[in-house]
């Protein structure tokens, strides 16, 4: 089990790293609306690649951002009966949702977009609009931000076993941390 929550504690801190680039890219994103707003109507000039590369740098806030989210136990969670139970109730809640929905469906997404990424790489695929960017790079996003959530909930699960068989360790820690949505 060492040697998993060695594992665990190696994601995690990759999925931190992305984080923060993620949240570098949220600057990114506003540098670029706000200058592109700027040129657009102090100067009347204005470019396709500048809008591009706002939603690209929007789409990767999301796409490795969301790895990161779910570390850190901040995503959307339906709250019905998880907020009642006991925090042992609420590991195994986890597991069963980790192994039957999470991961199942984020392999899926990582297996489904990867030709979809592979066709605009090798096509060298650019954008339909004048002036647009290349665009395999954001592409490329979406099978590596799944990818980044699958062993995320891959070290999810290891922390959530190690602490059904009571191993104490810092990363299973804030899981029994749990605080119930504002109403």
């Amino acid at each position: 089990m060492r040697a998993l929550l060695a594992f665990s504690r190696a994601v995690d801190a990759v999925n931190e790293r992305f984080g923060r680039v993620a949240d570098w890219m949220v600057l990114g994103a506003c540098v670029v609306s706000a200058g592109n707003a700027l040129s657009r109507y102090s100067l009347s000039w204005s470019s396709n690649a500048w809008l591009e590369a706002q939603w690209y740098l929007f789409a990767g806030t999301v796409m490795l951002g969301a790895a990161y989210t779910l570390n850190r136990n901040q995503h959307v969670r339906v709250d019905l009966v998880y907020g009642s139970v006991s925090p042992r109730a609420r590991l195994w809640i986890d597991v069963f949702g980790i192994i039957f929905f999470l991961l199942p469906g984020m392999l899926l997404l990582v297996w489904m977009t990867w030709p979809f990424f592979w066709e605009s790489f090798i096509r060298d695929e650019g954008s339909p609009n004048a002036g647009g960017l290349i665009r395999w790079p954001v592409k490329v996003l979406l099978p590596l931000g799944f990818a980044l959530v699958s062993i995320q909930g891959l070290s999810e699960l290891v922390k959530r076993i190690a602490a059904l068989r009571g191993i104490d360790d810092p990363a299973t820690a804030h899981l029994a941390e749990y605080h119930r949505p504002e109403q």
